[in-house]
């Protein structure tokens, strides 16, 4: 009987199911992979996206001592745009044209920084910025486009690109393409910040996008920081986006990419307690826009709210009290410039600070640095303030360095009273008015009454030198310190550490800690070429024993020195933190303590200081008697004035504290170029008049009548 199966036959059989099965392989592999939509759309499967993004924590707010709000967080919407999304989409570009148009309709500003004019003819920026010039340099390279190529065929290109039609305008095409940069150079250079279409907009208009359903276009809900005054902005400082060097820090603290972060002041000195948490959300979509699913996988948690020790409305009369003078100065000059010769022209006062502490707390209840700035109006700002050669941006108060002049005064006369046995509170010297002791050397220093009058002050003990403020008698006593004058620098500087200067006050914001007149400093300053000698020489001791030299301080640590002495010798920390509140006010889980730092023992040593100061606002030669003399509170003050070395006006210097006998505040001011301590001391008066509510007005000293 015949087989019906025979091996050929087999054979021939599965050869031709082969066939067809590797038929319908290869065609189902071109219609999934290189055709997937040859089927149609409504059979190509669809894709699933997954996008995660954080949902924002209420920052923190910030009061005033006396709960006055001055920074809170305002809820906000942020427009954003995914890429994912919109790759794929065939009306990726339509429904980005129709995201411009409307925010255009409601007078949005939308982000688009590529570096191309919107309008023909289309040129490159002429003031493109360097941060624009890095992104286009690296797009081009990424693409392998000549970073030389012409702005039409770049155009040309990236219409191409991004699968503009040719029936839309060139116009139309040039905003879309803008827009398709932003996302893809962020991925090219690798930025940590994620775009952000448009910033704090309406909820009328979120309204109206999500009514359009525009693929690829969502909104994020935010917070916005408002400033709710234009006070103390050197204190509170700013938020801003992170920069790479900042995520590297704060990545390990779960802060997403485009976070706020504070960036001066107390936003970044307590970030830790203002950011709060953020939260996280998933959404599940089709690639048409369709949402699948919506989870909130994590909640935000709100940030801690900060109390400071500022006053505001002491915080007000200071910085008034400090432009009020500042401006008087300046409108002095001005006016006598109009006399004088251009090469006699007297510069303007381009900056000061001022700092007023508690003196028995070391807490900071006003803190004003000129020329200053709107926080409010940053953004708008920026470009004027970034550019202005008096650096309003610059917190005078915790970064300026200044020379002290006479304010030093106490630091030598301290340490004389210490370490040198003839020294005593009634012992005196004769003040020639020319010290002459290192002439030998080339060397000669002058009290500054002998350059006005031609004469000194004649025989004054260590009270008197602090009241007429004598430069003769502490030139003297620097020259006697046991262990010549290497260890004469070293001990002066050891005491003027024990009052807070060239050391940290311990303020929780940022701050520079200044620089003590040592002969191991002078010879960092050598190697780094600031001087031209590492050589100490007596007169390096001899000057700062006066307070000129090397010696350099911030504003605040003049004022802990001056509360150190008001105090009887106690050096506390410096704090402009009152307390923390928890984010629903239920609890305070910190509140400031004061912490010494260093208590003096010598109080009689102290007490004969004070002596000094209140004579030099009450005695008959008093420095500040103009302006003290006769008033109902008795301040004990110090002027000073330093001298700059190729400068024609020097600068003032004033510290003090009231009441001299039962201290309460001290006062720190500094003023570039305002030529005498004397002349800026109307400031403290000002101050004073505020703090202890005095009715009547102040007398205002014609400038430069005094020197000291």
């Amino acid at each position: 009987m015949q087989k019906m199966y025979t091996p050929i036959r087999i054979g021939l059989l599965f050869s031709v199911l082969a066939v067809i099965m590797a038929v319908y392989i290869v065609n189902l592999y071109i219609i999934q992979i290189h055709q997937p939509r040859i089927a149609g759309a409504d059979q190509a499967p669809h894709r699933l996206i997954t996008r995660r993004s954080t949902i924002a924590a209420a920052r923190g707010n910030i009061y005033d001592r006396n709960g006055v709000l001055l920074a809170s967080g305002r809820p906000s919407y942020n427009i954003k745009l995914d890429w994912r999304q919109l790759r794929g989409a065939p009306d990726a570009n339509q429904s980005i044209l129709a995201l411009i148009y409307a925010s255009m309709d409601e007078g949005l500003s939308y982000t688009d920084t590529f570096p191309v004019t919107r309008g023909a003819p289309f040129e490159f920026l002429v003031n493109m910025t360097s941060v624009q010039r890095n992104r286009l340099n690296a797009y081009l390279e990424y693409h392998n486009l000549n970073p030389d190529i012409p702005v039409s065929d770049l155009l040309a290109w990236m219409r191409n690109h991004y699968r503009i039609d040719y029936t839309v305008g060139i116009l139309d095409a040039r905003l879309i393409i803008g827009v398709r940069y932003e996302l893809e150079v962020r991925m090219i250079v690798h930025t940590i910040n994620p775009y952000v279409f448009s910033s704090d907009v309406s909820t009328s208009f979120v309204s109206y996008l999500e009514e359009r359903s525009l693929t690829g276009v969502f909104i994020e809900n935010n917070f916005v920081r408002e400033y709710h005054t234009p006070h103390a902005p050197h204190i509170i400082g700013y938020v801003g986006a992170m920069t790479a060097e900042e995520f590297e820090r704060y990545r390990e603290l779960d802060y997403p990419m485009d976070a706020i972060v504070g960036k001066v002041g107390v936003e970044f000195a307590f970030e830790h307690l203002l950011h709060g948490r953020q939260g996280e959300e998933v959404t599940r979509m089709i690639d048409n826009g369709t949402i699948v699913s919506h989870e909130v996988t994590r909640a935000p948690v709100p940030g801690q709210h900060v109390y400071l020790t500022l006053d505001l409305d002491l915080q007000i009369v200071t910085e008034n009290a400090l432009r009020t003078q500042i401006d008087l100065i300046n409108n002095e000059r001005e006016i006598a410039n109009q006399r004088r010769e251009e090469d006699e022209q007297e510069d303007l006062i381009p900056g000061g600070a001022v700092v007023v502490t508690n003196v028995n707390t070391g807490e900071i209840l006003a803190a004003a640095s000129f020329p200053t700035f709107n926080p409010a109006r940053l953004s708008e700002d920026w470009s004027t303030l970034s550019n202005d050669p008096n650096n309003p941006m610059l917190n005078r108060a915790t970064h300026g360095r200044y020379t002290p002049g006479s304010t030093y005064k106490m630091v030598t006369a301290l340490a004389a009273l210490r370490h040198i046995n003839q020294v005593t509170r009634y012992y005196p010297i004769e003040d020639t008015g020319r010290f002459d002791a290192f002439e030998g050397e080339g060397w000669v220093a002058f009290c500054w009454v002998y350059r006005r009058f031609g004469y000194g002050h004649g025989w004054v003990d260590i009270v008197q030198a602090l009241e007429c403020s004598c430069n003769f008698y502490f030139l003297s006593v620097s020259d006697w310190f046991p262990g010549g004058r290497l260890e004469g620098a070293r001990i002066m500087a050891a005491t003027a550490q024990e009052f807070g200067l060239g050391v940290s006050t311990g303020i929780e914001v940022t701050e520079n800690i200044g620089q003590l007149a040592t002969p191991e400093v002078k010879h960092e300053l050598f190697e780094r070429g600031i001087v031209d000698y590492p050589t100490w020489f007596a007169a390096d001791t001899l000057l700062a024993g006066f307070g000129q030299g090397l010696n350099r301080f911030t504003p605040v640590q003049l004022a802990n020195y001056a509360a150190t002495i008001a105090n009887g010798g106690t050096l506390y920390s410096m704090s402009i933190l009152q307390r923390v509140a928890y984010s629903d006010f239920s609890g305070f889980p910190h509140m400031h303590t004061p912490v010494v730092l260093n208590v003096m023992e010598d109080i009689e040593n102290i007490e004969i200081i004070q002596e000094g100061m209140i004579a030099a606002s009450r005695g008959r030669r008093g420095t500040a008697r103009p302006v003290f003399g006769d008033y109902e509170v008795l301040v004990a003050s110090k002027t000073g004035t330093v001298q700059i070395e190729g400068r024609a006006i020097n600068d003032g210097v004033f510290v003090c504290y009231a009441p001299a006998n039962n201290p309460e505040i001290a006062i720190s001011i500094v003023v570039e170029k305002g030529g005498s301590g004397s002349a800026i001391m109307a400031i403290a008066r000002m101050i004073f008049d505020h703090y202890f509510m005095m009715e009547g007005t102040f007398l205002v000293q014609p400038y430069g009548s005094m020197i000291p």
